[in-house]
């Protein structure tokens, strides 16, 4: 659409409203409104497509930049307390269009920052309100490199202010109360319309001579009276609007704990960064001292536990009662997942005693378990099973990290992971994976868990053998060098699986797959200056085209670092397991 000029109208349209707008300010009234009203359902629907095309095109974005299309939505912004649908609709634009776009920030003036601080800070409580107040809380989140430090923990208090009072309202309650409302409202309205039918019917039957009349009457009553009904949607649309919401603040949270930090702290800390680490960025998973105050203090931890358990069995029922409410099973669902993301980043994040301390975590792990084997096709679920299992990846990393005792036995593990190595989801099996390896690593450190390990390392050898995706065979890869690193059961077990001869069989192969990935990837040319990439024997060089096809698929540069990482520390694990598989057997 953008590459055929759809945004040259669509600007236009939007400059041409924005000035229908400003000439209906005068009266006379009537006119006034009806015009307001019918411009404003235009700017609307404008508004709408305009945030469609700019959340799937980066050139659409760049138009919007240039074409000064800020200035506008914020003038139908403004018009929150008499629009709020309209405000919505730019809200949802807003947050959309100032995600990582350091040009716009730059358009931001103080007029403009003080349009969205007096939607978000808007006394209504309406859901739809409440939704409002939530997208511009997300829209501030993004602008938070133009909001001085001095006033930068005053912004984030206020986000997550709103972000914790969206998230304590009970959405299955909520669901359950609002069907209950419409459900009495449509009986109210329909009985009322009985009681005038009938008195009517009576006034006229009266009249013998008016015996063809009452019929026509009737008609025309009953489609008045029809037309004169309230929106049938009504409270299934604010209820909606809640569910969005909370959804909404989930992923701004996990965005929040996702960030790099302000760039007030300036350019000095990212080379600081640099030098400390070798060249390489610090995990961008750090949260700053006001993000971090702010969360605890709202208990955002404990409200994000309480949004992972399953939807109101009773509101799941009245939905799937009600074909116009059915939709809303499958929200309550993704509030499930999105807060299982952010259990994953905040276990990842916050201290052990921000978190309720070692007796809290394996709360949590039991809570995480009965979520899982309490659905029987739990592997079926794929957006559900891809958000426990990384909240499960994290929970283990630090319980093991903290030599927590863990609460999930090894059986439970493996029957999940081989549910979900079958997943068609790579982020499912990379997360199986990786829970495999820490379990085994800390198995490694006990006596009396050969067989066990035996297991964990035939599993995790065909993975990595076997996985179409090189990121999962990478993952798995790295899994069987932090199983088999150390401790005698690990090295007992090695030998017996024989993990040497097999690793030695794939390692040309592995090395040959990464070598024509980066080989293809020009943002890591630099690692093809090795010799491996330019120097092939002829019968290499078939193999070599054959797996170029692999190639074809995006990896991250961050993916590319890690295979290229993987690649190295095999050729380093194998002459590890040649000198203990020569010690145990010598």
């Amino acid at each position: 659409m953008v590459t055929k000029d759809v945004m040259t109208p669509l600007v236009a349209l939007l400059k041409e409203c924005s000035t229908g707008l400003d000439s209906n300010e005068m009266p006379p009234q009537e006119k006034k409104d009806q015009n307001r009203n019918s411009i404003e359902n235009i700017a609307n629907e404008a508004v709408n497509v305009l945030w469609n095309i700019c959340e799937c095109s980066s050139r659409a974005v760049s138009i919007f930049n240039k074409e000064g299309c800020l200035e506008i939505v914020l003038k139908y912004l403004s018009r929150f307390s008499t629009n709020v649908d309209l405000a919505i609709s730019v809200a949802y634009c807003l947050q959309t269009v100032t995600e990582d776009n350091p040009e716009l920030l730059k358009s931001f003036s103080a007029p403009a920052l003080h349009v969205l601080e007096s939607a978000m800070l808007s006394p209504v409580s309406s859901m739809e309100y409440i939704l409002l107040k939530t997208l511009v809380a997300g829209t501030i989140w993004n602008l938070k490199d133009i909001i001085p430090s001095k006033s930068q923990a005053e912004i984030i208090n206020a986000i997550l202010k709103i972000l914790s009072e969206v998230l304590e309202m009970d959405a299955g309650e909520t669901v359950i109360q609002m069907k209950e409302t419409e459900t009495q409202r449509i009986k109210t309205a329909a009985q009322t319309e009985d009681t005038l039918q009938n008195v009517n019917g009576d006034d006229l039957i009266e009249d013998d001579e008016m015996e063809e009349i009452p019929h026509r009457r009737k008609v025309r009553r009953k489609t008045f009276i029809s037309d004169l009904l309230p929106p049938t949607d009504k409270e299934l649309r604010e209820t909606i609007a809640l569910l969005t919401a909370q959804q909404t603040a989930l992923e701004i949270i996990v965005n929040m704990c996702c960030s790099e930090g302000f760039s007030d702290e300036s350019d000095a800390f990212m080379e600081n960064s640099l030098s400390e680490c070798g060249g390489q960025l610090l995990s961008p998973l750090c949260l700053s001292h006001e993000v971090h105050t702010a969360l605890t203090n709202y208990l955002i931890p404990k409200k994000i536990f309480e949004k992972t358990a399953f939807p109101n069995s009773i509101a799941v029922d009245v939905c799937s009662r009600n074909p116009s409410w059915k939709p809303l099973i499958r929200k309550m669902s993704t509030i499930q997942c999105r807060a299982l993301v952010c259990l994953q980043s905040l276990v990842s994040l916050l201290d052990v005693d921000h978190l309720g301390g070692p007796a809290a975590l394996q709360t949590l792990a039991q809570h995480l378990s009965q979520l899982l084997f309490s659905q029987p096709d739990f592997a079926k679920h794929v957006d559900f099973l891809e958000a426990i299992s990384s909240a499960l990846r994290a929970l283990l990393q630090t319980v093991a990290s903290k030599n927590i005792p863990q609460c999930m036995t090894p059986d439970q593990l493996l029957t999940l992971c081989r549910a979900g190595i079958h997943s068609s989801n790579v982020g499912v099996r990379v997360n199986v994976v990786s829970i495999l390896g820490i379990t085994g690593s800390v198995l490694a450190k006990e006596d009396g868990t050969l067989d066990t390990l035996k297991t964990i390392g035939c599993f995790l050898l065909e993975v990595a053998t076997k996985d179409p995706s090189l990121v999962v065979a990478g993952e798995a890869l790295d899994a069987l060098f932090d199983v088999f690193a150390d401790g005698k059961e690990a090295e007992r077990a090695s030998v017996q699986i024989k993990l040497l001869s097999a690793l030695k069989e794939f390692q040309p192969v592995f090395k040959m797959k990464v070598c024509s990935i980066l080989f293809r990837n020009a943002e890591v040319s630099a690692f093809c200056g090795r010799r491996e990439l330019v120097i092939y024997t002829k019968s290499h060089m078939i193999f070599f085209w054959q797996i170029r096809k692999e190639g074809r698929a995006k990896y991250s540069p961050d993916q590319l670092c890690v295979l290229d990482n993987v690649k190295m520390n095999l050729r380093r694990f194998v002459a590890y397991q040649e000198t203990v598989e020569k010690r145990l057997t010598t």
